[in-house]
């Protein structure tokens, strides 16, 4: 019996779900997420696009082939078979440009799709963030509410055992009981919404839920705290400006466009190619010479577009039309980079200000609760004023848990706009601002009761 329960702690100890912090999901969410691994196949993809384009370099080997047979013919000479076959080494001499400017344009697309991945891998970390930070926040308000639906429930069960005692009427015990039943779906709203978290959050994972997705398939770990960083707006600016992926990618698009148009404009010179080779072939007519011949052949092939109905001319006039509309995407990529870091500032000082705030009403709302419920023991107050005031502190606190959410999130927005880390070394200055000298740690418990008995 005893190896029993061993055995079934060990399975039961491997059937815990293992637990994440921050940056251990960022780093699984960069190895399974779709979307990353989606690009960094398109990144294989254009490794094999450079390939392609290196081979105008080497030589390529051809081999052709023909036989045909007259079943009949009028009166002639001529033999009624004809056969060929040969092969033959290729290499280009002369292309106009062409390959030397396919190469450079396959890899300009390897550097664009490395920006691109690096761009998504910095979006997907950045959502990883938020939905830590959603989780975090919607864990602590579940148990917000789960401690605020106890102590309404002591209240009610302390109020109807002075209703049964006869020293209260039995308002006292309605309105318990309508506190109670006013929190009791703010609980199962908080649960909901924590619930939907842990899906989002296992989304970005590349976790599946189509089997059993009331299972928990990870857990969090830690707890919402304050970021104490101050970045600085102008620094911010700079470097969005400098280091952002998808301005790079942006760069290469016009850098890619140059090099088409190069690419294009080649049609318009000769194009030479050497070959070399061994030919089997026949001759058909008996006064030339015998049936079977063969041997190998040296040459140079040549060609020139003198006139090709205006089809260069209109691919150059669309590689220009597209090199234009790329310029523009990268105008239009640095304003909406430097409009996504400002608003990510101003959320962040919106949130410091809140957070300003909230800290100082929390301490009111607690000082008016000690206030009434002193009052209530001398006789001056009411039940009410008691359920008004725990209402205010369980309220304030939950605001002041959002927003430092709102400060983290606005935090990693930022972080992302610039094209860096939070936990970079470079990215912000860590010194703290007087009222925000406090983690948040245990910042929204309720009393742990209403009335001083």
């Amino acid at each position: 019996m005893l190896v029993g329960f061993v055995v079934l702690g060990v399975c039961n100890g491997l059937a815990e779900p293992p637990s994440y912090e921050i940056e251990q999901g960022v780093a699984l969410a960069d190895a399974q997420n779709p979307e990353v691994i989606i690009a960094r196949k398109k990144v294989e993809a254009a490794r094999g696009g450079l390939i392609e384009a290196r081979s105008g370099y080497l030589p390529s080997v051809v081999s052709t082939g023909f036989a045909d047979k007259r079943e009949t013919q009028t009166d002639t000479r001529l033999r009624d078979e004809d056969y060929n076959a040969s092969v033959r080494a290729l290499e280009n001499v002369y292309t106009g440009g062409a390959v030397s400017n396919q190469v450079a344009i396959a890899r300009l697309n390897i550097e664009k799709q490395q920006y691109e991945l690096e761009e998504l891998r910095n979006r997907v970390a950045m959502d990883v963030r938020i939905g830590f930070y959603d989780v975090l926040l919607n864990r602590a308000k579940v148990r917000v509410r789960e401690n605020s639906v106890r102590v309404l429930n002591e209240e009610l069960k302390t109020q109807e055992e002075r209703l049964r005692a006869g020293i209260v009427g039995t308002l006292n015990v309605r309105r318990a009981q309508v506190a109670l039943a006013n929190e009791e779906p703010e609980l199962a709203n908080a649960k909901t919404q924590l619930r939907n978290s842990y899906l989002r959050l296992g989304e970005l994972f590349g976790l599946d839920f189509r089997t059993d997705p009331d299972q928990p398939r990870f857990e969090v770990a830690g707890q919402l705290q304050y970021a104490a960083l101050h970045p600085d707006l102008n620094e911010c600016l700079d470097r969005a400006d400098a280091n952002r992926a998808q301005i790079k990618a942006r760069q290469k698009d016009v850098e890619i466009e140059d090099r088409q148009y190069l690419v294009d404009r080649s049609e318009l010179r000769p194009h030479i190619q050497l070959f070399s080779g061994y030919e089997v072939y026949n001759e058909r007519d008996p006064a030339v010479g015998p049936e079977f011949n063969h041997g190998y052949l040296v040459g140079i092939n040549g060609t020139w577009h003198l006139f090709d109905g205006f089809a260069t001319k209109g691919r150059m006039q669309a590689t220009r039309a597209r090199r234009e509309a790329a310029v523009a995407a990268l105008e239009a990529a640095r304003r909406a980079i430097a409009s996504e870091v400002r608003s990510a500032f101003l959320d962040l000082e919106q949130a410091d200000n809140v957070l300003e705030s909230e800290t100082k009403n929390v301490q009111t709302a607690d000082e008016s609760l000690e206030i009434t419920k002193t009052n209530l023991a001398a006789g001056l107050g009411t039940q009410l004023d008691i359920l008004q005031a725990a209402a205010d502190v369980t309220r304030t606190r939950t605001t002041r848990l959002s927003a430092i959410y709102l400060h983290n999130v606005a935090l990693a927005r930022l972080a992302r706009a610039c094209g860096s880390r939070p936990e970079a070394p470079d990215f912000a200055s860590d010194r703290m601002k007087p009222r925000h000298e406090q983690q948040a740690v245990n910042l929204a418990e309720p009393p742990a009761k209403l009335t001083q008995r």
